[in-house]
């Protein structure tokens, strides 16, 4: 996959490095010549200094063939704009971008971008790191608002149907590995000793799915 990274502060050095280090190509953009010496020597990263929405910089970036854009600079307006031009003028399929003002997600969503909003992510995790630790998010998504959790079958559900936890809008069973084997659940599967499930959890619901793992359901 070839990746524009927009930004080599700490969050875009880090990314561009790990990228690299499984084997996509990545261009890094940004404004400051010396922030160059931030990015590990690796010969699928590549440096361009100028602004992220700079058409000339772009396409020396090889914007036309890119797979991905992410801009991740410390000011909003820089990462907006660059991120609307690689969606709207060079149609990259994947753009994202890093906003601190979480009230300008839903705008930013509506362009048809991605956003990460730190603060507000940085809430989600802290919180369930306080109140939620035995539930360890595999994936999250948009800013945290829904996550997927993974959890071993406490004993005394063995034997109560999987959909059992499902709540409408909060919690939903979506996968269940059993003796090292992957199955989609049925309304009617019902859960085994050593089952690992995978829930698919708004994070507001943490407290009533950890509920359920910590008593047994109400008859």
């Amino acid at each position: 996959m070839k990746v524009i990274v927009v930004g080599c502060g700490r969050v875009g050095t880090a990314l561009a490095a790990v990228l690299a280090s499984e084997g996509h190509h990545v261009e890094v953009v940004d404004r400051r010549p010396e922030a160059v010496r931030r990015l590990p020597d690796s010969p699928r990263i590549r440096f361009h200094e100028g602004n992220g929405f700079s058409r000339a910089v772009l396409r020396s970036a090889g914007i036309e063939h890119a797979d991905a854009f992410v801009a991740v600079t410390a000011g909003d307006n820089s990462n907006i704009v660059s991120a609307r031009t690689a969606k709207e003028t060079y149609r990259v399929p994947i753009v994202l971008a890093r906003i601190y003002d979480p009230r300008r997600a839903d705008i930013y969503r509506d362009l048809g971008i991605s956003t990460i909003a730190s603060v507000r992510w940085t809430v989600h995790q802290l919180h369930r790191m306080l109140l939620h630790r035995h539930l360890s998010p595999e994936l999250s998504f948009g800013n945290g608002e829904t996550l997927l959790v993974r959890s071993e079958v406490p004993g005394y559900l063995v034997g109560r149907r999987l959909a059992e936890f499902d709540v409408d809008g909060e919690i939903r069973v979506v996968e269940v590995t059993r003796a090292g084997r992957s199955l989609i659940p049925g309304h009617g599967t019902p859960a085994r000793a050593g089952d690992l499930i995978t829930f698919a959890v708004a994070a507001a619901a943490l407290g009533r799915l950890r509920g359920f793992l910590d008593k047994e359901l109400g008859t």
